[in-house]
């Protein structure tokens, strides 16, 4: 199966920034994916991202429907970054179907895309304990997990922010998924969280938001707060970026109007 992973994603500081692919995690064209798998992969390449990561639905995928994916995403000339994945992918008969599926697709990252019902520092260190268990499995395919943050991450409970339990106690090949907004939102600066973290952030959920209540995350990529200039910057030059990915969870214009908005905004931003 590691014969399926033909390619590397590299990101380091000397890497120029017009060789860091952007891709597309799908829960943005959801209710477009949900009807049309395919066709809405090949519209999301026609738009012009280099990639995608799939979220959590891709798990109830058979062998042959994830082979019929690949194809299609090597006829585009497009690669599967990651797939997003509920916290209990991660152990057992699910973590084995999930590693076939991950492998078929050529995904490099399973990322946890959060923690459901976990409480306290104890229950954190378990989080960090599944994560470094599976990444010792999944390591002998080339393969690699992170951990995806949402806003009860950066949030200080009992003195200290989750994320940083994570980080602390998660081994050095588990990558720290960033999504943007969601770190905002919870009070906490998203380019210091990267620059105290070197190597680890080796992808990035590019969503923006906004404090006006009646906009949130609904503005296109740029119209928020996030001052993406730095957040670049800070992850080419120590973060350890290989692949950024747009997200957008709703805005006023359809899902894939949307996605081609954003990813335009996102080349005049990043210059690439």
């Amino acid at each position: 199966m590691g014969a399926l992973l033909p390619w590397a994603l590299r990101g380091t500081a000397s890497s120029a920034a017009s060789t860091i692919p952007v891709g597309l995690e799908m829960y943005s064209v959801r209710n477009a994916l949900s009807k049309d798998p395919m066709g809405t992969v090949r519209a999301v390449a026609e738009v012009g991202y280099q990639g995608v990561e799939f979220y959590a639905p891709y798990f109830d995928w058979s062998v042959a429907q994830a082979k019929d994916m690949r194809k299609l995403l090597d006829d585009l000339g497009i690669r599967s970054f990651s797939t997003h994945n509920d916290s209990d992918y991660f152990s057992g008969d699910k973590l084995q179907h999930a590693r076939e599926i991950n492998l078929i697709l050529g995904s490099k990252y399973m990322v946890m895309a959060s923690s459901r019902g976990k409480s306290g520092p104890e229950g954190w260190l378990q989080v960090a304990d599944t994560l470094n268990t599976a990444a010792v499995k999944l390591e002998a395919d080339g393969s690699q997990v992170g951990y995806h943050n949402h806003q009860m991450e950066f949030t200080v409970t009992d003195g200290v922010r989750p994320i940083e339990i994570l980080a602390k106690n998660t081994k050095p090949s588990v990558m720290l998924q960033l999504d943007v907004g969601t770190c905002i939102d919870a009070g906490s600066d998203p380019v210091a969280w990267i620059k105290a973290n070197p190597g680890r952030i080796r992808s990035m959920h590019c969503k923006d938001w906004s404090p006006d209540a009646a906009k949130k995350y609904s503005v296109l990529f740029g119209e928020g707060v996030a001052d993406w200039k730095s957040l670049f910057h800070a992850a080419e030059n120590g973060g350890g970026i290989e692949y950024y990915l747009v997200e957008q969870e709703g805005s006023r214009f359809s899902e894939l109007d949307t996605a081609r908005k954003c990813l335009q905004a996102f080349r005049a931003m990043h210059g690439a």
